[in-house]
């Protein structure tokens, strides 16, 4: 057995694990983007101690030779929310609409401040191929677009004043899909502002209408929801399965796509039989379940598709080029929302969860509501809570204040105590373990790139895989040293961004300077043309 280096917790034993039986660690487990630490406690890396370097494939590679799952299994902390049936909030008095819901480019505001809406208004439109359609949450008078608070930062938001009618728009009503075209059924899709609910709030229309065009064979429905203390999926498939089912069979037209798998993390009995119960019942033969071990980050997307198809999606490509198109399941039922109801894309489900919470829930709030209403509707503050953190434990952010409105990207707040956090340890030296590399999901080396970061090598890290790291914190939860791997590594990225902004500067204005040298020679030119040819005119004729 290793001696364990000084200011471990308990100095606990820290025996390497084995493929047939993993070892137990005693590193402290860091909440990423707050200065603090859950408790130090025994913790596993899950999958084969194998320590694979980084890989390039070509589409539909086989890797059946690679370890799957890899990552760790951090404590889920999920069973105090999920006590609780899901609660249906009732709209906010002022519903504050951020104009970018964190998926890339913010949207357009359509409104001007004084204008009537409805519920279901259109309010802003998207900007670019990443950005989507908001509608209002509630039927009031918007009474100002200005900045505010956001999960993510400040942003420009439209703030409606609701006027409790809930007078529904016009437009909404039900969508009789069935028999609209692959094309139309996307596009009404994309003008619903119907997003990824599992995070990353892309546009879910955009999404399927690319895996239309690359003519993908499988849905591949995310219900594994693997990150601590996040559990609003299990919630979902748990009471409203059937919505999960209807909402793939719409999808499936969208994308055009032959089959749907429902992957689910072992760790949720109660979703495994609901959903099961309900693909039954619809009689669809196309929607199958595959319950997968309960492993951080198998969500992921990448990971989840490498877990259940074999196959890895090239660093480079996306995944409509192996055949698989991914959604989140809550993204499923709030398209059968759509078809059934007309509603657009404006309530989400949230775990709003912590010490910090007198009741911890799963809570289903109309975007706009604040954070603060979140926490009231679950009995309010208790305790001391630290801090707040929006998402989970591994890839959740510090939010400086309640003020913060629900975004369709926000899945969880958690309100941490003293109980929840202690604080970080020292960083020390790194020891040359390898824990780093062998808990890496994306298969690289992070110890290397540490080396590299440090010294800001972009040849190494770009030799060793810095992009195709997704910042899951794996590696910082397994580190005995303490060293903020992600929190170099996103440096690294953003230092990497930079560079790569200036070099484009760079090359545009030396095309400047090229175009406007060309320019002063072509002048040049022209002048000594005109120059010559007054010349020419102005000799007296010869006369011989």
């Amino acid at each position: 057995m290793r001696a364990v280096p000084a200011g471990l917790p308990g100095g606990r034993d820290r025996r390497r694990a084995t493929p047939a039986a993993h070892g137990r660690r005693g590193a402290v487990h860091r909440v990423r983007a707050v200065p603090a630490a859950l408790p130090g406690r025994l913790h596993r890396i899950a999958g084969p101690r194998e320590c694979p370097a980084a890989r390039r494939t070509t589409p539909g590679t086989a890797l059946s030779a690679l370890p799957r799952p890899v990552g760790v299994r951090p404590d889920a902390r999920k069973s105090a929310a999920l006590a609780r049936p899901i609660a249906v909030l009732a709209a906010p008095e002022f519903a504050v609409l951020a104009l970018d819901q964190g998926s890339g480019t913010a949207s357009v505001p359509v409104v001007a401040v004084g204008d009537p809406v409805r519920l279901g208004t259109l309010v802003a439109r998207p900007a670019a191929p990443d950005s989507v359609s908001l509608h209002a949450p509630v039927s009031g008078r918007v009474r100002a677009i200005e900045q505010r608070p956001l999960v993510h930062g400040d942003g420009l938001c439209v703030v409606i004043e609701n006027d409790g009618a809930e007078r529904l728009d016009t437009a909404v009503r039900p969508v009789g899909w069935n028999g609209l075209a692959g094309p139309e059924l996307l596009e009404r899709l994309h003008e619903a502002g119907i997003a990824g609910l599992g995070g990353a709030a892309f546009p879910a229309g955009v999404k399927l209408a690319a895996a239309r065009t690359a003519d993908v064979s499988m849905l591949l429905l995310n219900g594994a929801e693997c990150e601590p203390w996040i559990c609003c999926d299990d919630a979902l498939m748990r009471e409203r399965a059937a919505d999960v089912v209807l909402g793939a069979q719409v999808m499936l037209a969208a994308s055009g796509a032959d089959s749907c798998v429902v992957a689910i993390e072992d760790d949720k009995p109660e979703a495994v039989a609901a959903m099961t119960t309900a693909i039954d019942a619809a009689g669809d033969a196309r929607i199958t379940l595959r319950a997968l071990p309960a492993v951080y980050p198998l969500g992921a997307e990448r990971q989840l598709i490498d877990a259940v198809t074999g196959r890895e999606v090239p660093h480079d490509r996306l995944p409509p080029a192996i055949g698989v198109v991914c959604q989140n399941v809550g993204t499923a039922a709030a398209v059968a929302r759509w078809v059934r109801t007309g509603w657009p894309a404006i309530a989400r489900i949230v775990t709003v969860t912590g010490s910090g919470v007198a009741e911890p829930a799963n809570v289903e709030a109309r975007i706009g509501t604040t954070v603060a209403q979140l926490v009231a509707a679950c009995g309010g503050y208790c305790g001391e809570p630290l801090s707040l953190i929006a998402g989970g434990a591994m890839t959740g952010r510090a939010l400086g204040t309640d003020a913060a409105p629900v975004t369709k990207g926000l899945a969880c707040v958690v309100a941490a105590t003293a109980s929840d956090l202690s604080p970080r340890g020292p960083e020390r030296p790194c020891i040359r373990c390898g824990d780093c590399s062998a808990a890496c999901p994306a298969y690289l080396l992070p110890q290397q790139l540490h080396r590299a970061a440090l010294v800001d090598d972009e040849a190494g890290l770009a030799r060793l895989g810095l992009a195709d790291c997704i910042e899951c914190g794996c590696c910082d939860y397994v580190c005995p040293s303490g060293i903020p791997l992600v929190e170099r590594f996103r440096a690294a990225k953003a230092r990497k961004l930079e560079r790569d902004i200036d070099r484009l500067r760079a090359e545009e204005a030396r095309g400047r300077h090229e175009r406007h040298l060309r320019r002063l020679a072509a002048e040049a030119e022209a002048e000594r043309r005109a120059f010559d040819e007054a010349r020419r005119r102005a000799r007296p004729a010869d006369p011989g």
